[in-house]
């Protein structure tokens, strides 16, 4: 089975402008064209998407994100530079965890701050 841009695009969450981007960067090496230069996606260009998506949305950059999917199309000699570009990028994600952790420690301490206020009726006399 064979899927439109508008059907990846559903499937996917990701535009179809943003579908078009990545492609006139390099990242969808994998996806085919018709003979009306339509792009289509098959069901395992999927896995590639989905992959695709995870590393941007964990702030890697485009180049980084073309290079591991090149990587992935030129086939099993690069299992070890992939495995440990991504040992790599995982560091990364721990990194921004922690980050965002720190950030949810603090709004956590607002509401208890603001549950204590509320609950005295002021903000007098309520430690922070």
């Amino acid at each position: 089975m064979v899927y439109t841009i508008g059907d990846a695009s559903k499937r996917t969450g990701i535009s179809s402008y943003t579908l078009r981007y990545y492609d006139k960067k390099g990242l969808l090496p994998f996806v085919n064209r018709d003979d009306h230069g339509r792009r289509y996606f098959k069901e395992h260009d999927f896995d590639y998407l989905s992959t695709i998506n995870c590393l941007k949305r964990t702030d890697m950059s485009l180049k980084d994100i073309k290079s591991f999917i090149n990587w992935c199309q030129d086939g099993d000699c690069t299992l070890d530079k992939r495995r440990d570009f991504l040992i790599q990028h995982r560091k990364e994600v721990e990194k921004q965890l922690q980050e965002v952790q720190g950030y949810l420690d603090q709004i956590d301490h607002k509401i208890d701050y603001y549950s204590r206020a509320a609950d005295k009726g002021t903000e007098n006399g309520v430690e922070c």
